[in-house]
Parts: C-alpha cells; sequence; structure tokens
C-alpha cells in the first residue's frame, strides 16, 4: 500500500498532471465563488476536457475543480450573506455576521484555514478507509437515511435561531415546500395547481436557496444605505491572521468537524445536503457558551468549514469503492472514470490503488494550494465590505439573478426566486429562522423516498435498529438539551437569545407585530396542506402528514404565543397596539424600499421579456445608478458595460447558457 501511495503522489506532482491539477483549482475557485454555479457545473463543464488525457491528469483536472469549490463558496456567504453552494449554507449564519462587525478578513482566515486542514484530514481518510470502511456503509440503509436526515432537521431547527419552536416550524414548513411536484411513488401531483412549471421537477434547490437568503440582503443593503460592514475600517482590530489563530486555538472543534464530515460525506446522497448544519450543530450544542453564535461566532464559521471540505474525501468512497456514486457531482465523475476504461469496484483497491491514491494527493493538494490562494486575496476581498451599498447592490443583483436562471432556464425560476424572497424578507422582519427551511427542503425528497422503501422492506421496529435508535436518541436529546439551554439563558439573561431572530438586530422594531400574522398564516397553511394530503394516497402523503401535523402544532403553539404577548403589550400600552405599529411603517422608509426595489426586480422581468437579460440587467444596472442613486454618467456606463461583458464573456462564451428569447431578438449575441 504505502508504494502505491507514493507512485501516486509522484505521478500528480509530475508534469502535465500538475498542470492539470493548478487549471482545476483556479477553476473549482471560480465555480465556488459564484452563486449559482457550483461543482457539478464545474464538473460538466470540464468532463469533455477530459477525453484523451491519460487517467491521473484527467483526474487532476477534475478533482483539482472539485475540492476547492467549498472553500471558495466562502466568500459569497461571507461577502453577501448567499451560499455559493449547498456546503457553504450554515457558513453564512456566523459567516456574514462577521462582515457586518468589519471582521470578514478573520472569517476568511479562519475558513480557509481550516478548510486546507479539513480537505487534508479527508483525504487522508480515502487512504486509510479504504478497507474497513464496507462494513460502515453497509451497515446504513433507509431506516438510517430517513433518521439522519431527521437528526439534521432537528439540530438546525433547534439551534439556529433565537426560537426554538420557530425553528422547528420553519424545518416542517421546508418539508412542505419539497413536496411540491409529482410524488416520488405513484407519480402524484402535489400542490401544482395546475401549472406547468411546478409539475416539471418540482422546486429548484437554486431558486429557493437564493431567494429566501439573497433577495433579502439585496433589499435591506439597498434601503439601509449602509456598507456590508457596519462599522469604520478603522474600528476593526481583528485581520486574517486572528482568523489563522482561531482556528488552531479551537483546533480541537475543527478536528471533531472534520470527522464528521469525512463519515457523514460516505453516506451516497445525504452527505453533502446535512454535513455543514450538523456540524453547525455540533458546535452550538457542544458549546457552553453560545450566545454569540448567529451574530459573528468565528467557532460558527470553522466548525461548517472544517466539516465540508472533509466530506470530499469521504464522498470519493462509495465512488472508488463500490461505484455508488453519492451526489449529481460523483455521478459524473463515475463517467469520467468509464471514460478512461476503469472500473470501479476492487480493482481499484488492488490493479489500480496507485490511481485511488492519485485521487487522494490531488485532494490534499487542491485543498492547500486553494486555501493559499485564496488566503493571498483575503484582504482585498474583505475591503468590498466597507464599500457603500450603492456600488455593491448591481453587481450583487447580477449575480443573483443570473445564478437563479441558471437552475433551469425558465422564467418561473425568476418567479420562484421572487416569491421565496418575499418568504424571507418576512421570516427575517418575524424573527424565523430560514436555515431550518433549506433544510427541510432539501432533505425532504431524499426522507420521503427512504420512509416509503422503510415502510415496505421493514416493520415499526426498524426504529428498533441500533443506529436508527441512536438517532433517534440523539434527536430527543437535541431537544431537550436545546430547551433547557434556552431556558437557562432567559434566566440569566432575560429577553436574550441569538441566531436569526435576535433582539438586537435591525428588524427587531418589526418582530412583535410581524410574527403574529406570520404565525397565524402558517397555521392555515398547514392546515390546508393536511386537509388536501388527507385524501391522497398513503405513499404520497404519508411524510407530509407526519412533518404537517408537527408544522401546525408548532405554528398554533407560536401564534397563541405572539397572541398573548400582543394583548399584554397592548394593555401596558409598551408597544405593541396596531395603532404603534402603523406609526413605526409611516416613520420608517423601509416599506417605500422594499416596494422600491421590487420595482426594480420587476424592471429586470419586464425587460428580459422585452430584450433579453443580457440587455436588461445592465440597463437596470444603469438607470439604478443614475436615477436611483445619482452617479455620474462616467461611472454609470462603465458599470453597465462591465455588467454586460460579464454576460456575455461568463455565461454566453464561457457556460453556454440558454437565454431567454425576448420579444426583440434583434441584438442576439449568439
Amino acid at each position: 500500500m504505502l508504494e502505491s501511495a507514493l507512485q501516486g503522489l509522484v505521478m500528480v506532482v509530475s508534469w502535465p498532471a500538475i498542470g492539470y491539477l493548478m487549471v482545476g483549482v483556479l477553476a473549482g475557485i471560480y465555480f465556488g465563488a459564484v452563486p449559482g454555479l457550483s461543482g457539478l457545473v464545474g464538473m460538466a463543464i470540464l468532463l469533455p476536457f477530459t477525453f484523451g488525457v491519460e487517467p491521473v491528469a484527467a483526474f487532476a483536472l477534475l478533482m483539482g475543480m472539485f475540492a476547492v469549490t467549498t472553500t471558495s463558496d466562502t466568500i459569497s456567504s461571507v461577502l453577501l450573506g448567499v451560499p455559493g453552494t449547498s456546503g457553504s449554507q450554515a457558513t453564512i449564519l456566523d459567516g456574514y455576521p462577521m462582515a457586518q462587525k468589519g471582521e470578514a478578513a478573520r472569517a476568511f482566515g479562519a475558513a480557509f484555514t481550516c478548510s486546507a486542514i479539513g480537505g487534508i484530514l479527508g483525504a487522508l481518510v480515502l487512504g486509510l478507509s479504504l478497507p474497513i470502511v464496507r462494513p460502515l456503509i453497509l451497515s446504513f440503509a433507509n431506516p438510517e437515511f430517513f433518521m439522519l436526515g431527521v437528526l439534521g432537521l432537528t439540530m438546525v431547527g433547534t439551534l439556529s435561531g433565537g426560537s426554538m419552536l420557530k425553528g422547528l416550524a420553519a424545518a416542517c414548513i421546508g418539508i412542505l415546500v419539497s413536496v411540491i411536484g409529482y410524488s416520488p411513488q405513484g407519480g402524484l401531483p402535489r400542490f401544482t395547481f395546475d401549472t406547468t412549471y411546478l409539475m416539471d421537477d418540482g422546486l429548484g434547490v437554486i431558486p429557493v436557496v437564493l431567494g429566501l437568503f439573497a433577495i433579502p440582503e439585496v433589499i435591506f443593503l439597498a434601503i439601509r444605505h449602509t456598507s456590508i460592514s457596519q462599522v469604520e475600517a478603522k474600528d476593526v482590530s481583528h485581520g486574517m491572521m486572528q482568523g489563522v489563530k482561531d482556528v488552531f486555538e479551537n483546533w480541537w472543534l475543527v478536528l471533531r468537524c472534520s470527522v464528521i464530515g469525512m463519515y457523514i460525506g460516505i453516506l451516497p446522497g445525504l452527505g453533502a445536503s446535512i454535513v455543514d448544519w450538523v456540524a453547525y450543530g455540533h458546535a452550538v450544542q457542544s458549546t457552553k457558551d453560545r450566545e454569540n453564535f448567529g451574530k459573528g461566532d468565528v467557532r460558527g464559521v470553522i466548525a461548517p468549514e472544517s466539516a465540508n471540505n472533509a466530506m470530499k474525501g469521504g464522498a470519493l468512497i462509495p465512488t472508488i469503492a463500490f461505484g455508488i456514486p453519492g451526489s449529481a457531482t460523483m455521478a459524473i465523475l463515475l463517467g469520467a472514470f468509464l471514460i478512461q476504461g476503469l472500473t470501479p469496484g476492487p480493482a481499484m483497491l488492488t490493479t489500480n490503488l496507485h490511481i485511488t491514491f492519485s485521487l487522494m494527493w490531488t485532494v490534499m493538494i487542491a485543498n492547500v494550494i486553494g486555501s493559499l490562494l485564496l488566503m493571498m486575496w483575503t484582504n482585498q476581498l474583505a475591503k468590498i465590505t466597507f464599500i457603500r451599498s450603492t456600488l455593491i447592490v448591481p453587481a450583487i443583483v447580477l449575480f443573483v439573478f443570473m445564478g437563479g436562471w441558471m437552475s433551469g432556464a425558465t422564467m418561473g425560476d425568476w418567479y420562484l426566486m421572487l416569491t421565496f424572497g418575499t418568504l424571507g424578507l418576512i421570516m427575517r422582519y418575524a424573527g424565523w429562522a430560514r436555515a431550518p427551511l433549506v433544510l427541510g427542503f432539501i432533505l425532504g425528497n431524499i426522507m420521503e423516498t427512504a420512509l416509503d422503501i422503510t415502510l415496505q422492506s421493514y416493520t415499526w421496529d426498524w426504529m428498533l435498529r441500533p443506529i436508527s435508535g441512536i438517532l433517534g436518541a440523539l434527536c430527543v436529546l437535541t431537544v431537550v438539551l436545546s430547551a433547557r439551554g434556552g431556558m437557562k439563558q432567559r434566566r440569566e439573561t432575560p429577553g436574550a437569545t441569538f441566531g436569526e431572530g435576535a433582539d438586537d438586530e435591525p428588524d427587531a422594531p418589526y418582530r412583535h407585530f410581524t410574527s403574529l400574522p406570520f404565525a397565524g398564516f402558517i397555521t392555515l397553511v398547514f392546515a390546508y396542506a393536511l386537509w388536501k394530503a388527507s385524501g391522497w394516497p398513503r405513499e404520497a402523503a404519508l411524510l407530509l402528514l407526519t412533518f404537517g401535523c408537527l408544522g401546525i402544532a408548532f405554528s398554533a403553539t407560536i401564534f397563541v404565543a405572539d397572541l398573548k404577548g400582543f394583548i399584554t403589550r397592548s394593555r401596558s400600552g409598551d408597544g405593541g397596539t396596531v395603532a404603534q405599529y402603523v406609526n413605526v411603517l409611516r416613520e420608517s422608509r423601509e416599506p417605500k424600499g422594499v416596494l422600491g426595489m421590487y420595482g426594480w426586480f420587476a424592471l429586470i422581468v419586464a425587460g428580459t421579456y422585452v430584450v433579453g437579460q443580457v440587455y436588461a440587467i445592465p440597463i437596470f444596472i444603469m438607470l439604478y445608478l443614475r436615477f436611483f442613486v445619482g452617479e455620474g454618467w462616467k461611472l454609470t456606463l462603465v458599470y453597465a458595460a462591465a455588467g454586460w461583458l460579464l454576460l456575455w464573456g461568463m455565461f454566453n462564451e464561457l457556460i453556454h447558457i440558454v437565454w431567454h428569447t425576448p420579444l426583440f431578438d434583434i441584438f442576439s449575441i449568439d
């Protein structure tokens, strides 16, 4: 084995493999940093370039790209509060608040350092675990996949916001959203309302995530007229090197979360969706002083970034050892194996063991190179947080809208993104955490299929299977510990909260007025969903009935609590009457600002129908900067021209996306 490991290393660092590796790393930084792209898009684009290339060089290109996407995706998560890929969704919970405190460089220093460490550890596990990992993979069947999904929802729902009930209710909303479309069992249309877009493949992950997280942040940046950082650059005392020190000061957390990432990554179909959330939940649950989580705690960046990079090594194991791709990205990699004439399975652990070790070395080297390159650019990236928002909003809008478009290249994706943008905005104002909703949406279909197969293949004693029982016990323990921690925190610091929904956020003045009607509305939505599901076949309704009942219980409890609080505040005159709410809205500029931003979004949509995106978005940039912001014509025209060149060069020439066919297609760039 040692001889094969050394042979693999020599092959990777030899020319031309090392050259292909560098190209892959640079491509991975790009595909991870731009929201809406991902390792999947990068893998699909680079795969044709592996034809005629010898195996080690071909895999160096693909794996070099794949390894660093979960490193560079931290850029948009920290700077914009928008997850670059699914692996960085949990990073935004503390990464973006750190940027708002002027500590983006510190967040990057921590993230890139622990990404390199996690990637190295994950790759080492790939090499060391191959002989012993088979029993672990085979011990996970559908009951365990379902329970692992429940554990992920429980951890994120209880630990990612200021209210445990709101977090759990949001997770149930995510499950409800995930069932839209045809059911996996029987092909029954669910909540499609005879709409062709909803009948295709359900809802796209990218428009939903961009809507929930990106649209509200764009609106707030635009209407509050502040930079991303809410403090001056001269007042920031923690830079990149402090983030590096933070990693080594929390080395035990890095190691634990890397181990979590390694072994969750092994699980086919589930690892990438849940790994960062589980690591984040573990970090919060295992920490006594958790009040800063969600407000810019560096440990909230270290935990998911350690795990999602370590996951990459683990994700390779079922693909290499058994030919079981755990994700769409791994399925493309499996195609690359076949192109090279290699068959995953026993041969990759015997006669082609040197190829397997070359993959291990590729992941390790790519993580180190990618992290070093990004750390060289950290200080420049961090300066973006101090630029006034009026100059960065147009660029963010461009990437957000194009990221949403790339999901399915239909106008329905934009409408979906804006719809969930409205939902995310309301949830921000109401103090409901959005992260559990996203995870529930991502895991819904996986859990539904696993639950259906479980009930067909096992009796109800599946819950007594050892691993299922352990996971179930962890779910209960998570809820109990979270409830105890919340009660203790309220006793020590009355009214204090952590995470999204905390009382020191700028949205807090609207919270008491918004949460009550939103809780009532969600309760009615769950009631309607349960009523509709009651007439469906059991296999199509079981998941929704299970989580819908929990959801209506949670949301109704929140509604009653909010109603009691409203009555108490109204009687005491402590800012709780409807008249006072009307006064808050009248005196605030935010309602008009929000409507104004939706007007700009409508301009982009309308312009796309008329002249297409490649002109509608630059026109928006020009009109926004000149007439809304009041910039001079020189800067305005240069900015708009740069936007057009970006659309033409990146999305048309490099990615070759399908544009919307406008009414006046006389300016076609194809």
